[in-house]
């Protein structure tokens, strides 16, 4: 079956066609294709057509496709069983090699999503706080759970729809929404609930609404701000967590959270997710305190292989692997300036803006020009070169793009950026 065939058949018992959003491709107007393999840097389709990917799994495969490592270590895992529902070795080797990279990650608790992973850390600051209120950011996404589906980012931004039917007006009302790099109104915030807060909730680096980094001071000021309010720090390192640095948004930036959720990169491309920090808090997490979370497939055998294997090829390989994705991304951010297209960068994760600067915040994400963007998208994808089908989501350069990769995607995005104005 070609993509359409399978797109139709798709449509008639998947809503939308898809179990994600965006990847239905209607933010660009267009049909999405329907992947057979990766390899490496590139995707192959139902129909053979073969492209060079820069959403890699929308950010965990920073070795690119199917490294030989992680898919032996899946495969010998597999071998041995799919799942049991007992404790194994390999959970406790994965929670080790976590926190060898991010030491605040004291004590953790495996999940299946990010979502799951977000949820639950909110939960756990209000076991431990005794308070019920939330502060999040327009525009950061942090899972589809009904109390951070509040002026959410990623595929709600996308669909242009930043809150979600089905979320009960009293889930709703606990959470408190700020500007994203707007400390002065998240401080109005904790003033005008004093006592009342449990937790800020925050993409260290916004990537869900195109990726917009944090200004200077913006996350060591909410770190001040928990401090004086009796609040947690919750990062988001869904995305960031071993992307823009070994030891993720926390090393990079020098601010330490009192909790954090990573997922994505954490698992080698599985379904795999984690949340933890600090001890005090953790320890509230059931059967050691009263805060109960649970998950049959929790710490799944398959994909703690996998991301064992992930986390330790990184380790071996950070200080040449790091500055060498830094240095391919800059080339592309390069690229698209020279066309007088700005850019949101940290790392190897990137967004190019079709607005006349590049956004600092929701607000000003909100405004860029979809449709520029999507006759952008289309003449990249007809060069063969797939970027994410939406304005609002982030490219993520791979250490399997090679130079010539690299290069050739330099001259794919002059002719796509004169091609969208």
């Amino acid at each position: 079956m070609n993509n359409a065939e399978l797109f139709a058949r798709a449509c008639r018992v998947l809503p939308g066609g898809v179990d994600s959003p965006v990847r239905a491709f209607r933010a660009v107007n267009g049909t999405p294709f329907f992947t057979e393999r990766g390899e490496g840097a590139f995707l192959v389709d139902a129909e053979g057509n073969r492209y060079l990917d820069y959403v890699m799994s929308w950010g965990p495969l920073l070795l690119g496709h199917a490294p030989a490592a992680v898919v032996q270590a899946v495969r010998e895992a597999a071998e041995q069983g799919l799942t049991f529902g007992t404790p194994t070795g390999r959970e406790t080797l994965l929670a080790e090699e976590i926190a060898l990279a991010a030491p605040h990650m004291q004590m953790m608790r495996l999940v299946n999503s990010g979502t799951e992973a977000t949820m639950s850390a909110v939960r756990v600051a209000r076991g431990f706080t005794g308070r019920e209120k939330v502060i999040k950011f327009a525009g950061n996404y942090h899972g589809h759970s009904d109390g951070l589906l509040v002026r959410a980012g990623s595929g709600c931004l996308t669909g242009g729809v930043p809150d979600s039917l089905g979320v009960p007006k009293g889930v709703a009302e606990s959470t408190l929404v700020a500007q994203y790099n707007d400390l002065a109104g998240a401080e109005e915030l904790f003033c005008a609930n004093r006592g009342q807060i449990a937790c800020v909730i925050v993409e260290p680096v916004a990537a869900n609404m195109g990726v917009v980094p944090p200004a200077a001071g913006f996350l060591q000021g909410l770190r001040r701000l928990c401090d004086e309010h009796g609040a947690l720090l919750i990062f988001d390192e869904v995305i960031t967590g071993f992307r823009i640095a070994w030891g993720g948004a926390a090393e990079y930036y020098r601010v330490t959270p009192d909790l954090a959720a990573y997922g994505k990169i954490v698992g080698g491309g599985m379904p795999l997710a984690v949340y933890g920090g600090r001890r005090d808090v953790m320890s509230l997490v059931a059967p050691l305190g009263g805060v109960y979370q649970a998950g049959t497939l929790a710490g799944n055998p398959v994909a703690t292989a996998a991301g064992l294997a992930m986390l330790r090829c990184l380790r071996e390989q950070k200080d040449t692997l790091y500055p060498a994705l830094e240095q391919k991304a800059a080339a592309l951010e390069a690229a698209f300036r020279a066309e007088g297209v700005p850019v949101g960068r940290v790392g190897s994760v990137l967004t190019p803006f079709f607005a006349p600067a590049a956004p600092q915040n929701f607000s000003q994400a909100a405004s860029c020009d979809t449709r520029a963007f999507a006759a952008y998208f289309k003449a990249m994808l007809a060069q063969g070169i797939y970027v994410a089908p939406s304005q609002f989501e982030a490219m993520f350069v791979s250490a399997a793009h090679s130079d010539e990769d690299i290069a050739r995607t330099v001259r794919a995005i002059g002719a796509a950026c004169r091609a969208a104005k």
